[in-house]
């Protein structure tokens, strides 16, 4: 088989056009090698390296350390329970023979007033080391529409202090300072005062 070759019009011979086309076959093996080429380069360039077998995957920020747990509360002391003012010891505190170390007179102020001084009146008895104090509360009488209108003025009430006092001397906290108290004899006040006995030490002694 032969070419004419167009520009200087000589015939190509069968030889000359087996290399022609074996050129044509390589120039395209070439260019496909670098297409599938270019085509591996950007694929490998975008997917991320591979990780070894086995290989542990760290975080990118380390876990931050758990927060230390609050100290455990301290236990709440339970507050001593009161005991009984035997008659003996009222008998020889209203005969004299027992002493009363302090006093003190409610009787006429509002409850606010009163509470915090009746606190403030055991605490420092107590640290004087006084045993046996007395509490006047006065003897007022039945709540009635005076007493209701009193309450709303924000003036004191009748019998008020009579009632809130022992109520006040059994609550937690004064009873770490109070070991029992009782109605006053006739000569001390009656019904409108109170004997109290006092702890040693801050609630060591219990009876």
């Amino acid at each position: 088989m032969s070419r004419g070759d167009r520009k200087s019009g000589r015939t190509v011979t069968a030889e000359e056009a087996e290399l022609w086309n074996e050129l044509a076959r390589t120039i395209e093996k070439t260019k496909a090698k670098s297409r599938v080429g270019a085509r591996e380069h950007e694929a490998s360039a975008k997917a991320p390296p591979a990780v070894p077998a086995g290989a542990e995957l760290k975080p990118k920020h380390s876990a931050r350390k758990p927060a230390p747990s609050p100290p455990a509360p301290h236990p709440v002391r339970k507050a001593p329970p009161l005991a009984d003012f035997d008659r003996r010891a009222v008998r020889q505190v209203a005969s004299g023979k027992t002493g009363i170390d302090a006093r003190i007179d409610l009787h006429g102020m509002r409850q606010r007033d009163a509470r915090g001084e009746l606190r403030a009146f055991l605490f420092a008895a107590q640290t004087r080391g006084a045993r046996t104090v007395l509490v006047i509360t006065g003897k007022g009488g039945e709540p009635s529409d005076h007493d209701n209108l009193a309450a709303a003025l924000g003036k004191p009430q009748r019998g008020v202090l009579r009632r809130a006092v022992p109520q006040w001397l059994e609550e937690p906290e004064l009873r770490t300072v109070v070991l029992s108290f009782t109605t006053a004899s006739p000569r001390h006040g009656g019904d409108g005062a109170l004997y109290v006995q006092l702890r040693k030490g801050g609630n060591r002694d219990r009876g």
